[in-house]
């Protein structure tokens, strides 16, 4: 699989969040609001993790990668698995790659990566160098002719 690229972790927002339920400011109630759609993609699609839950402690956190870019297709906003993930690094284009922790007890869930995977996207084809308009046997004349 491709290396992943432009990785952005969303580790202190999610320390942040916690501090503020913790305190009391936010309800558990707004955390733990995973949809089903997000539930059924953990059981299926999802990968398990060594941290446990920080809102109930009752198991595990389950990583949900979801896909993202116009090259994908179909494919892209639904979840898979790391197999699937290395296929599509291989043979699509640039493409984002957003993984979720969700808690399949309490529904717990939050954003905590974010990178891109795929291969390079082709160069565009570009004007280089000198003006082409203004070419001989462009058909366009320039100011001084």
């Amino acid at each position: 699989m491709r290396i992943q690229r432009q990785v952005v972790d969303y580790a202190l927002r999610r320390k942040s969040l916690l501090a503020d339920v913790y305190a009391g400011r936010v309800a558990v109630a707004e955390v733990c609001d995973a949809n089903p759609y997000l539930l059924r993609a953990a059981k299926f699609h999802g990968r398990g993790s060594e941290v446990t839950c920080p809102i109930c402690r009752k198991e595990q956190l389950t990583l949900v990668s979801w896909v993202y870019g116009d090259g994908l297709g179909q494919t892209a906003g639904s979840a898979r698995t790391p197999e699937e993930l290395a296929r599509l690094a291989d043979t699509k284009e640039e493409f984002s790659v957003h993984v979720v922790e969700v808690c399949r007890s309490c529904h717990w869930n939050h954003l905590v990566q974010s990178y891109v995977l795929g291969t390079d996207p082709a160069p565009r084809r570009g004007r280089s160098g000198a003006n082409r308009e203004n070419r001989p046997g462009s058909g366009r004349r320039s100011a001084a002719e």
